[in-house]
């Protein structure tokens, strides 16, 4: 089958974006008791007696398997489960995780939600590389690979902004008739809900996948080719090189979201829930951004450059928030803002410069080296609470995105003597494709001479 026939038989638009609900709704759960901790950080400190740097083990933990589980998870998707089943597995084990969270808090054994969050990490992320692959499967022959990976983005924010808004009442509720920890067990189950609902949406694509792969007569991703771990020393220099970005941007946001509300309680006077509220304010911005900054993307190309910018946005929204008084609104806005560039900009690069074939492990590698820098960043920002105070770790933030800056011009002059393969225009892009064909692997093959 050439590659006119498969464009041909290329799914139709609207079941390419029925699949991409259900990839979406698929990652809604993991992303609604990712922050969890989050929405009640004052309540676990207080509830169960746990210090910040204690607190920021939940975070920490969840980064530390997928060091090595979420390559592996990768591995295993390419080689073992494939796609379909891989997102099975990897949402039940999320499910599975918030069971032994909730009942670590039923019973006041703080270091049992820490197993439970260990377990939740093992599926999180293995869950979001299936959930990468499964949108290069359906979307990167259409072009719409930016836009895609936005909208993603952007339906998982909708999960944590939403768990933002909705577990502090649902907390104050419960806390009619269960108090403390046992009132902090029931929420936690009752947040569990969303993994359910997750499962049958992997459940419904992979069906949704099967039926189109018999229609085209082709295999899962991973399924026609063979593999070997050895294959990561392959990867090119800037693969590296985004790897290390992305750790250095994400450690700057996710981390802080898990640490602020305290933080804007303390130096604005809000209440918990308004603190909530302005803290989810940076997932809701990234929700209505993330699709618009991918479609923009797709449109113009130029990669490099919408990173650099998301990078600015960010470093300049955590100098207001520790410098001057300025609402902090106009922070987390700003911050959703780079954080929606960023996201919907860097991960699709990924696949310009990786086989096909090997898409699976490159996003399991990438994702691994985000989870070591988060982990250490996690406890180091703890501790750094704990000991030196907020502002102090506003600065390690700010020193983090200026050496992404440094990271981001060394990317540039890899990729201008590799091509500019990842800083082409949309126009430049499509002509490249047209003139070499639509297959991957040749376009892989001339673009790395």
């Amino acid at each position: 089958m050439d590659a006119q026939q498969i464009a041909e038989q290329r799914p139709k638009v609207y079941v390419r974006y029925l699949a991409l609900m259900f990839m979406s709704l698929m990652g809604f759960g993991n992303y609604f008791v990712f922050d969890l901790p989050g929405a009640l950080q004052e309540k676990i400190t207080n509830d169960m007696s746990v210090s910040t740097a204690q607190y920021s083990l939940l975070y920490s933990l969840y980064s530390w398997p997928n060091v090595i589980l979420c390559f592996f998870g990768g591995y295993l998707t390419d080689k073992v489960f494939g796609i379909r089943w891989g997102a099975i597995i990897f949402c039940t084990i999320i499910l599975i995780s918030q069971f032994l969270i909730a009942l670590g808090a039923f019973l006041n054994m703080f270091w049992l939600m820490c197993l439970g969050r260990f377990v939740f990490g093992i599926g999180g992320e293995s869950l979001a590389v299936a959930q990468n692959t499964y949108a290069v499967k359906w979307f990167k022959a259409a072009n719409e690979l930016n836009l895609v990976f936005g909208f993603q983005i952007s339906f998982s924010r909708v999960g944590s902004s939403t768990s933002f808004y909705l577990v502090m009442p649902i907390y104050e509720f419960v806390n009619n008739y269960a108090k403390g920890y046992q009132g902090l067990s029931i929420v936690i189950l009752i947040a569990s809900i969303t993994c359910v609902g997750s499962l049958v949406s992997a459940i419904i694509l992979a069906i949704m996948d099967k039926k189109q792969e018999k229609r085209l007569g082709v295999q899962d991703i991973g399924e026609d080719e063979k593999i070997k771990l050895t294959d990561v020393k392959n990867f090119p220099l800037n693969f590296w090189i985004l790897s290390l970005i992305c750790v250095m941007c994400y450690l700057t946001v996710i981390p802080f979201v898990g640490l602020s509300q305290v933080y804007f309680k303390r130096k604005y006077h809000l209440d918990i829930a308004d603190a909530n509220i302005v803290n989810s304010c940076i997932y809701i911005v990234s929700a209505i951004f993330s699709p618009i900054c991918g479609f923009l993307v797709d449109r113009t190309g130029r990669n490099i450059i919408w990173i650099s910018l998301g990078t600015i946005l960010t470093c300049i929204a955590h100098f207001i928030v520790a410098m001057t008084q300025i609402s902090p609104w106009f922070c987390t806005i700003l911050m959703g803002i780079g954080y929606s560039i960023l996201a919907s900009a860097l991960w699709p690069m990924v696949s310009l410069i990786i086989p096909p074939n090997q898409l699976n492990t490159a996003y399991g590698m990438m994702q691994a080296i985000q989870n070591l820098g988060l982990g250490l960043a996690s406890m180091g920002a703890g501790w750094i609470v704990d000991y030196k105070g907020y502002i102090m770790l506003e600065n390690v933030f700010l020193m983090s995105l200026s050496l992404t800056l440094v990271l981001i011009v060394i990317c540039i002059f890899v990729d201008a003597r590799d091509g500019y393969i990842l800083n082409m225009s949309a126009n430049e892009r499509k002509s490249l494709k047209d003139k070499m064909g639509s297959s991957d692997e040749d376009q892989n093959s001339i673009l790395n001479e």
